[in-house]
């Protein structure tokens, strides 16, 4: 019974593996985005209500860039753990700190409301992301059902 279960873990494997590499790639070019949005933000100034500058938005605006570059900084860690764990890295296991994905750095959206759409825009897909990475390690812990036959297979073979 154990064999099958250790196959089962294995037939996933290749579209584990295919997962990770495509959001990696989801997350690399998001941080890029991210990085160029909150800087334009950044140099052009946060701008209130009458044109002129508006400093606690200003403050909120560096608040939720940093929030957004931890929030993906944390899936990108864990993408790269997983793709070494996959890999067959005996320095990465499934209970090193990596290999959680963690609480979300939630963003303020009280304040996140007030920024131009680019940047909203943004904040948004990287919480998105990060929950879709918390939904995908909570499946790949799930413990594997037997398949239904292997599962009445055991029963008749515990009767016996």
């Amino acid at each position: 019974m154990n064999r099958v279960v250790s196959e089962l873990a294995t037939i996933g494997l290749p579209v584990r593996r295919a997962q990770v590499e495509n959001l990696y790639v989801e997350a690399m070019v998001l941080a890029d985005e991210a990085h160029t949005a909150f800087a334009a933000a950044r140099d052009l100034g946060v701008v209130g209500v009458g044109g002129t500058r508006d400093s606690l938005l200003q403050i909120g605006l560096a608040c939720e860039s940093l929030k957004t570059t931890t929030r993906l900084m944390h899936i990108i860690a864990w993408l790269l753990h997983r793709r070494a764990m996959i890999g067959g890295d005996p320095g990465a296991g499934p209970n090193d700190s990596a290999a959680r994905i963690g609480e979300p750095v939630v963003a303020d959206w009280d304040i996140c409301v007030r920024f131009d759409d680019p940047v909203r825009r943004i904040i948004a897909a990287s919480e998105r992301l990060f929950e879709r990475i918390a939904a995908i390690e909570a499946g790949w812990d799930a413990p594997v059902a037997a398949p239904p036959v292997q599962a009445m297979l055991a029963r008749l073979e515990a009767r016996l």
